[in-house]
């Protein structure tokens, strides 16, 4: 790849002239959320310039961790901003970034799911051809908006995340929808399911990425290789079955196949993410809470063998801890403490329920209550759940600490019985720094908000760690190519 003053897009010849003179790789973060994916990328080496997200409490998270400077500099960081009426050019206005075409080099992000809707072959030319076609309904097209940015700020490399479902939105693969869209625009783009698990993250959590790279450059995308080696459980593997449908496994084009060894050391367990966290009585409790304060400090427990995921989540460059942690507070439970000692690890709604009932009856016996009466309704209102077991049976579920977590989820910051503690003594949910763990952000990383506001970003967030994989393919893939760059005569 010979770059000349002469070609035809001055500056992709800049960005990659400044590459190969050995300057970091500057990204922005659309749908950032609290920074998932900017945290992968920031301990891969790039600069973090910025983001764009629509909520106040993620945005103020991004800032806190990644533009702590100044009390003007935070603060606009901080602020939300709705990329439906935000264009490139306003944004790196703001932030002082220069001029649109010179300001990044990789553009990462996840649109929000529920956004999608079918655009078709005759509107992604359109779009290619006019950049204000992408002002089309914004709620139901905010990949499109994604994709806008990319045809304006023309980075050299494009990493989106997304659900498994992206490739199944109603008999229709909007993956290759976007893979096809960025082909339009001038890059190589494959896209693939990946599992969080098999890349150190102690959760078995299912993800689309697709991964793009300028013609020019003449890279072919291609997944992180596998650390680890899970066999995934019925149902993972049932809903990757649905997500697969419209796609051509056997065919040579843009759907990366992820590679499996089993020779690999097992997924990182529970155990191994959350034990050394401070025990915490849930039964103690207080309702009503919802902060500790940031000056609430809280020592790790002491184990004989910590294990390595432990280590690098107290250790990650940057947001190293200070031998404990902050944001170790859980849901005010009281009814269902009793419930949660009693579940077995792995243990669903119905055992749940069962229980309830068993523990309901024999406190019927103990206080001889009638079976009509009013004593023993109430009795059995608090408790027993009054949720039916027919319907979302896994809506309760407990930990296993032999195996990994199961999918955190954004409804975490409604309720957390998803995730039961696996140690019967603590009688409780998770809290937000074991969420955390489990979506493998390091004890240092900060979180602005109320407790339902932390779960919610947590569970809406990329794995820091899976981030950090797919950062270091776009990492080693730009600086080979920056390195033949730098090797070539100039003219």
């Amino acid at each position: 790849m010979r770059l000349r003053p002469g070609d035809a897009d001055p500056a992709f010849v800049a960005k990659m002239r400044r590459l190969a003179a050995g300057a970091s790789a500057r990204v922005i973060d659309l749908f950032s959320g609290c920074g998932g994916i900017s945290l992968g990328f920031h301990r891969a080496g790039f600069a973090v310039l910025g983001a764009v997200e629509a909520n106040l409490s993620a945005a103020a998270s991004h800032a806190m961790n990644f533009h702590s400077g100044n009390t003007e500099h935070l603060r606009l960081h901080a602020m939300q901003r709705d990329i439906t009426d935000l264009e490139p050019e306003a944004f790196c206005a703001e932030l002082g970034l220069g001029e649109v075409a010179l300001a990044v080099d990789v553009l990462v992000g996840g649109p929000p799911c529920q956004s999608y809707a079918r655009v078709g072959r005759a509107k992604l030319r359109d779009i290619a051809a006019n950049p204000e076609a992408f002002k089309v309904d914004p709620r139901r097209h905010l990949y499109l908006r994604y994709v806008a940015w990319v045809d304006r700020l023309r980075p050299l490399a494009i990493l989106m995340e997304n659900v498994p479902d992206m490739m199944n939105q109603d008999g229709h693969n909007l993956a290759a929808e976007v893979v096809e869209h960025l082909s339009l625009l001038g890059y190589i783009a494959g896209y693939g399911l990946v599992n969080a698990a098999f890349y150190g993250v102690p959760q078995v959590r299912d993800r689309v990425f697709i991964i793009a790279y300028r013609r020019e450059l003449g890279i072919t995308p291609v997944l992180p290789r596998p650390l680890r080696h899970l066999e995934l459980p019925v149902g993972y593997r049932s809903s990757r079955n649905v997500a697969l449908k419209y796609v051509d496994l056997l065919s040579v084009g843009a759907y990366l196949s992820p590679s499996v060894d089993r020779s690999l050391p097992d997924a990182v367990t529970t155990e191994e993410a959350i034990a050394d966290l401070p025990f915490l009585d849930g039964s103690r409790v207080l309702r009503g809470v919802r902060r500790v304060s940031p000056t609430t400090f809280m020592p790790y427990r002491r184990l004989a063998n910590l294990s390595s995921f432990a280590k690098q989540m107290r250790e990650w460059p940057g947001f190293e801890s200070e031998g404990g942690i902050h944001d170790h507070f859980i849901r005010a439970l009281p009814r269902d403490g009793a419930i949660f000692a009693a579940m077995r690890p792995g243990a669903e709604y119905p055992e749940a329920h069962r229980l309830a009932l068993e523990m309901f009856e024999a406190e019927v016996t103990r206080r001889k209550l009638g079976p009509r009466t009013k004593a023993r309704r109430e009795l059995k209102k608090k408790m027993v759940p009054p949720y039916r077991i027919d319907t979302f049976p896994n809506r309760w579920w407990k930990l296993d600490w032999d195996r990994p977590s199961r999918t955190l989820m954004a409804h975490l910051g409604k309720d957390s019985y998803s995730h039961i503690h696996p140690d019967s003594a603590q009688r409780r949910t998770i809290s937000v720094r074991e969420a955390a763990r489990l979506q493998s952000f390091p004890d240092g990383f900060v979180f602005a908000g109320a407790m339902n506001d932390s779960f919610r970003q947590i569970g809406n967030a990329v794995p820091p760690l899976l981030a950090y994989r797919f950062a270091e393919v776009i990492r080693d893939a730009l600086g080979a190519a920056a390195r033949r760059i730098s090797t070539e005569p100039r003219d």
